[in-house]
């Protein structure tokens, strides 16, 4: 049992201790480059911004070439006028044609505008949505980082209370082997001793899950193991209202609905954009051939071009354009009620995260000193064991007492963090200078 302590105690420390340190602008460097939503949004962005063109929007001709040829084996007799009886058996008849036909919408109520115009709000949309995914990954890959460093300092602060435990130990049984402490008190330092043990490496287990999250939102290998800096550094000046107004011009959200609202109102001007005629010019150039083995002409030949212009208009049909308007009206009105519900739900948001955000820092402050108290504490503890003055359980409360006070110091600057980030993900501002 003893050796089997020793063996735990000295190899715990130096698990790891070879791993490179990986910095958060690294991970977030990384992320931006492999991280699959982003590759896939970016796609869509690339689809969106390879579409606006004024070709897509109807405002180029169409220009189309056709080229035929037809032939024909044919039993043929004709009676002429004059009674005289022409036959054929196995008559050839070939023809063939080629030429280029244009096609040119030049006037549809300046609905080949609009809908470059729209084209234009889908690319913007695309940004915005790209902007999204960004922010989500970015907050995502640093929550992820900063959950490591919390569980970074639980480890080293589990680890301190592996190393009290061990001394604990090794003092009891050495008071035991000069009796001066019973078989009892042995048996509990022991006790305590397997369960820091098991508190440590049950840390490092979830410290290595989190490990592996984090690795799986870079898209690299996820038994990729590294080191961190083990440091959280809190902005404790964010402002409510510098925040409030970065969220109504850069959350990526809200300016999607934006966007939409334009979309929406450009969708009802093109549908109004049908009430009026539709205006096109049409050219075309032939050439073609026939031959034939019997008939008036058994050859003949002709090229030439033609041209023309044509116009249309919606008269009646239905009551259906009415309807398409009304409905088109009814979707402007849909997207202004989303953008304000989308608005207010930001606001809420925010509000909420920087309230939040304010008791956190209350928290560190208070559990740092908290921290302080209970350090100073082990540390009286400590040499009073030493001397022989205090009994094993007020130490083993001391001892628990500073871990416990470590832990919620540590978990209250990952609280304040998280709601740091989430502040600035929410006004759209987040990133790792």
């Amino acid at each position: 049992m003893k050796r089997l302590i020793y063996i735990v105690f000295y190899i715990i420390p130096f698990y790891g201790t070879a791993q490179q340190e990986f910095t958060l602008e690294e991970a977030v460097a990384i992320a931006l480059e492999n991280n699959y939503d982003i590759r896939l949004v970016s796609k869509d962005v690339a689809i969106a911004e390879n579409n606006v063109s004024i070709g897509n929007a109807g405002m180029l001709p169409v220009v189309t070439g056709d080229v035929s040829a037809a032939a024909g084996i044919q039993n043929t007799t004709q009676t002429l006028l004059s009674g005289e009886i022409r036959a054929l058996r196995g008559a050839t008849n070939r023809s063939s044609a080629y030429g280029a036909n244009l096609d040119w919408t030049i006037f549809d109520g300046l609905q080949m505008f609009t809908r470059y115009e729209q084209l234009k709000e889908l690319k913007a949309l695309g940004e915005a949505n790209l902007k999204a995914a960004i922010l989500a990954t970015i907050y995502e890959v640093v929550s992820s980082y900063f959950n490591l460093v919390q569980q970074q300092q639980l480890i080293n602060a589990t680890q301190t209370a592996l190393d009290l435990s061990a001394f604990r130990y090794q003092t009891a049984e050495n008071r035991y082997q000069i009796g001066r402490a019973s078989k009892l008190e042995v048996l509990a330092a022991s006790v305590d001793l397997n369960t820091d043990t098991t508190n440590l490496l049950r840390q490092r287990d979830q410290y290595r899950s989190t490990q592996i999250r984090l690795n799986e939102l870079l898209a690299r290998d996820v038994n990729t193991e590294f080191s961190i800096v083990d440091t959280m550094i809190i902005t404790a000046d964010l402002h409510y209202e510098t925040l409030s107004k970065q969220a109504k011009q850069l959350n990526p959200t809200l300016q999607s609905a934006i966007v939409n609202h334009r979309i929406s109102e450009l969708e009802l001007k093109r549908v109004k954009g049908e009430r009026y005629p539709v205006v096109s010019v049409s050219s075309a150039y032939t050439r073609s051939q026939s031959r034939t083995e019997l008939g008036f002409s058994t050859q003949s030949r002709n090229n030439g071009f033609n041209y023309g212009i044509s116009a249309s208009m919606n008269i009646f049909n239905g009551f259906m354009q009415r309807r398409n308007e009304q409905n088109a009206q009814f979707a402007v009105e849909a997207v202004e009620i989303e953008v304000d519900k989308i608005s207010k739900n930001i606001e809420a948001q925010l509000l909420a995260a920087y309230q939040t955000y304010l008791m956190n820092l209350d928290l560190v402050r208070l559990e740092e000193r908290n921290k302080d108290i209970a350090k100073e504490n082990m540390d009286i503890t400590l040499e009073k064991f030493k001397l022989g003055s205090i009994a094993p359980l007020e130490f083993r409360e001391a001892q628990r007492n500073f871990v416990d006070a470590s832990a919620r110091y540590t978990t209250a600057q990952y609280q304040a963090k998280l709601a740091e980030i989430t502040l600035n993900q929410i006004a759209g501002t987040l990133k790792v200078d």
